[in-house]
């Protein structure tokens, strides 16, 4: 029987808009962010600052850019391949309104300094639970529509849809237990070594999970239809899907290589990136193989074109990303501007002209009409890859220039260039240069918005696509059925749901459970105490300020790095740090040692003018610091806090922390006017200088000798 039904375009329409509105917003923060480093000035003012701006530029890049790429390529293309209305319109709008709210609390909260400080996660609890309700909307809506549809087969795109949807919820469940200290405040559940291991477990899998297996979904469905072909192999496609979604898990320890993480987990992470390359481009080659015999009409159709960059840029990162996770290019890349070039091609390549070609698919379809310019498409894709080429190579010379810097020796054995500041000045250049590509890519963007606009301007937008397909018996006999093995997968929803979380779920429990389990992985040092009242405070400042986004606090077991800055990092050195802050880039010096190298004047002044102490200084400066006032009044609440997550403090300290705290205060206070610095000892310049000075200081003594001139 032929069933007659309405695919629902108002829903991808939503989505689309967004996607583009959010786009042009968040490549506009990220060329504000890439000027803040190069011109100081540009940070005016407190909300304004390039360590509150900087997460706001990835959270709208990743999720309200790409998030809502996503959303509107998965719900364009589910209805189709399933022949099915979504299962709830007003689900679909729940899902849509949830999300743009999301977007908007991180847009506001971000800039006021509320944040995690955990990478790609900073948004704070209540969000946090708001992104798991929504999530799940988004599935009841997916799984709804994948249980009712009229299509037995389900389509390889939709595999990638589904451990999308398990792995993402997985990671984002265990990655954001906290406790809260205040509506808008809380503390990660871990601490040290094991935050770092779950954040980057949750930090590299957000990027596999959210960046890259649902683009991949989203390729399977609109490449084929863009070329008019069939994909080349659904067989490898198959390969492609089992194997991407068990080796990914495995590998985020590569973020942590050289650290204070157990060995035995760094080689784990090192061996399954290594084996990632194989089904990484064998999707690759799957995607620009569909192709053959179509190379022709690459040329002349500039959706193909955003198509064949793309999936080349995925191939690209995806070869990258195994040979940075071994340790000798690692020791090369990390901290460095070669990682910031390695994730912004696969951003703007992969991501964003993926994106891209999506949108120029979309709109002369929905509205009805021709692309009104394929000329300005043409010109929006070669500015676009110029922008690229400008954005990733200025920064790959930037990175290999830092590296080779940092590690260079004089014939006596001296470092060559003992000012960290020095490092800095020598790739200004490519700072510049990156500022140029971005403002290149967003250009590109908004010739995009015209170009669409007046498409839709030319038609007339269909809300209602009519279709029909024959009715399917919602109980399949399978075993009387002949196929290919994986058929019984395919047409089976709920196993494929249960298997992916299984397959996903086995790397995770493998590599987590020993670290928290097995205590001699996490060995405690006795004299490493937790922080006093004004050094947490002083640390709640560090990462509202976004500190963490320019300085480490992890020195590698580097001669390089031990005579630059100190005694290398250990693991029990970090039981308290609730969350970690050991750092991914290094636009200032590392924090580890700090403690004691410098007088309390001095970090007085440089947080006042940084040029005053360090001639040069991109460094802004944190003018309100001298203003506002330590908030004594949530003191307690952050102890309590600290204490559920097994920070030792003593019992009830919690009701006298702030007498502790005053003391403490009104010593650094008489430590400034020694040094003829009248300071109110409430401000919250004394709690930042507290916890800088506390730095390092539980199990090594400061620094001496060839330590100078450290100052970014």
């Amino acid at each position: 029987m032929i069933e007659r039904f309405h695919y629902d375009n108002r829903i991808v329409r939503a989505f689309l808009i967004a996607t583009v509105v959010f786009g042009v917003v968040g490549m506009l923060v990220g060329i504000i962010v890439a000027l803040q480093i190069i011109i100081p000035g540009t940070n005016f003012a407190s909300w304004f600052s390039f360590g509150r701006l900087r997460p706001l530029h990835t959270n709208a890049v990743i999720f309200a850019f790409v998030g809502n790429g996503i959303f509107t390529g998965v719900y364009y293309s589910l209805q189709r391949l399933l022949k099915a209305r979504m299962f709830s319109d007003v689900l679909s709008w729940i899902h849509f309104w949830g999300w743009q709210l999301i977007i908007v609390a991180a847009a506001i909260t971000l800039p006021l300094g509320i944040t995690t400080g955990k990478e790609y996660a900073e948004l704070e609890w209540p969000i946090d639970i708001a992104i798991t309700l929504v999530w799940v909307v988004f599935g009841i809506n997916m799984f709804g529509t994948i249980l009712k549809r009229r299509e037995r087969h389900m389509y390889v795109a939709i595999w990638f849809y589904i451990a999308t949807w398990v792995t993402v919820a997985m990671l984002h469940i265990v990655n954001s237990f906290e406790m809260p200290a205040g509506m808008w405040k809380s503390y990660s559940w871990y601490a040290g070594v094991q935050d770092a291991l779950v954040q980057w477990w949750y930090g590299h899998n957000a990027v596999a999970f959210f960046l890259t297996t649902p683009y991949l979904g989203l390729m399977y469905y609109f490449l084929p239809k863009a070329a008019n072909r069939p994909v080349y192999s659904y067989k490898l496609s198959i390969i492609h899907f089992w194997a991407l979604i068990f080796l990914y898990i495995w590998a985020g320890p590569h973020h942590l290589l050289y650290s204070s993480l157990p060995e035995w987990a760094q080689s784990l992470g090192t061996v399954f990136s290594i084996m990632l390359i194989a089904p990484s481009w064998g999707g690759m080659l799957n995607g620009l193989l569909t192709l053959r015999g179509a190379w022709d009409r690459v040329r002349e159709d500039p959706v193909l074109k955003f198509f064949v960059v793309a999936v080349t840029c995925y191939g690209m990162v995806t070869l990258e990303g195994p040979l940075l996770s071994t340790k000798f290019f690692n020791s090369i890349s990390h901290f460095t501007d070669w990682t910031i070039a390695h994730v912004h091609v696969g951003g703007l390549g992969w991501n964003g002209f993926m994106t891209f070609g999506l949108a120029y698919w979309l709109v002369p379809r929905m509205w009805g009409a021709k692309l009104w310019s394929v000329r300005l498409a043409n010109a929006h894709f070669w500015i676009g890859t110029l922008g690229i080429v400008f954005y990733a190579i200025p920064m790959y010379f930037a990175g290999f220039t830092q590296s080779l810097m940092w590690k260079q020796f004089t014939p006596d054995g001296f470092l060559v260039y003992q000012n960290f500041l020095e490092t800095v000045l020598q790739i200004k250049y490519a700072y510049w240069l990156r500022a140029l590509g971005g403002t290149l890519f967003l250009v590109g963007a908004l010739l995009m918005v015209v170009n669409l606009l007046k498409t839709a301007a030319a038609g007339r937008f269909v809300p209602e696509e009519a279709a029909e397909a024959p009715a399917i018996s919602p109980v399949v006999d399978l075993a009387s059925e002949k196929g290919y093995w994986h058929r019984a997968i395919e047409r089976r929803p709920v196993q494929m749901l249960v298997l992916s979380l299984i397959v996903v779920a086995i790397g995770g429990i493998l590599e987590l459970v020993p670290t928290f389990l097995v205590k001699s992985n996490i060995p405690t040092i006795a004299s490493v105490k937790p922080y006093t009242p004004l050094e947490v405070h002083g640390r709640d400042i560090y990462i509202r300020e976004g500190c963490y986004t320019c300085h480490s606090q992890m020195i590698r077991p580097f001669r390089s790095e031990t005579v630059r800055y100190g005694e290398y990092s250990k693991a029990g050195e970090f039981v308290y740090d609730h969350p970690f802050q050991w750092g991914s880039k290094r636009t200032g010096p590392d924090l580890a040692r700090e403690g004691g190298k410098r007088n309390d004047g001095w970090h007085y002044y440089h947080m006042y003018e940084p040029t005053s102490v360090s001639e040069g200084s991109l460094m802004p400066a944190y003018p309100h610091l001298f203003e506002w006032n330590i908030d004594t009044a949530s003191t307690a609440a952050r102890i309590r806090a600290l204490t559920t997550v097994g920070v030792p403090y003593p019992e009830g300290y919690d009701q006298h922390a702030n007498t502790d705290l005053l003391v403490q205060a009104e010593r650094i206070r008489q430590s400034l006017a020694g040094a003829k610095i009248e300071a109110a000892a409430d401000r919250e310049i004394i709690a930042l200088i507290a916890y800088l000075q506390r730095l390092g200081t539980d199990i090594s003594k400061p620094a001496t000798g060839n330590t100078a001139g450290l100052n970014p």
